[in-house]
């Protein structure tokens, strides 16, 4: 019995630790600037910045570690998409009212519209070739 506590003891510290490790690195991951290709949207442009397009909306914040883990991702798939697809990036510290519009709970929320209309939502983290298979499957 006493064997069975103290070697789960040792499980619990040691899953503690690895939780503590992971946030400490989250909590250090850098910005990293935008794509030239990513949009920056404002209450006054998001509606124009829209329409007629095919685009992946990110509402993030920059005290949001798991927001600046997708920066990265995003940048890769505002490289590769062409034509009226894009990515914009929405500050919900600076324009809380397009978070509310939308509904935003969590961060990071990836929002895909097009011509201005919701066809799908994504919320956390999500890698490229995903991302990129969502867009597709709405051109």
């Amino acid at each position: 019995m006493k064997t069975t506590i103290i070697i789960a003891g040792i499980i619990i510290a040691f899953i503690g630790a690895l939780i503590l490790l992971a946030r400490s690195r989250m909590k250090n991951i850098p910005l990293v600037n935008d794509n030239e290709n990513i949009l920056t949207l404002t209450d006054k442009n998001f509606q124009h910045q829209t329409k007629n397009k095919l685009i992946l909306v990110d509402f993030w914040a920059s005290w949001c570690a798991p927001c600046r883990m997708m920066a990265p991702v995003l940048n890769e798939v505002a490289d590769e998409l062409t034509g009226n697809s894009q990515v914009g990036k929405v500050n919900i510290e600076e324009y809380q009212s397009l978070a509310q519009k939308f509904q935003v709970r969590n961060i990071p929320t990836l929002v895909l519209l097009k011509n201005g209309i919701e066809v799908n939502r994504f919320v956390g983290i999500k890698n490229k070739e995903f991302l990129l298979q969502q867009i597709n499957k709405v051109k």
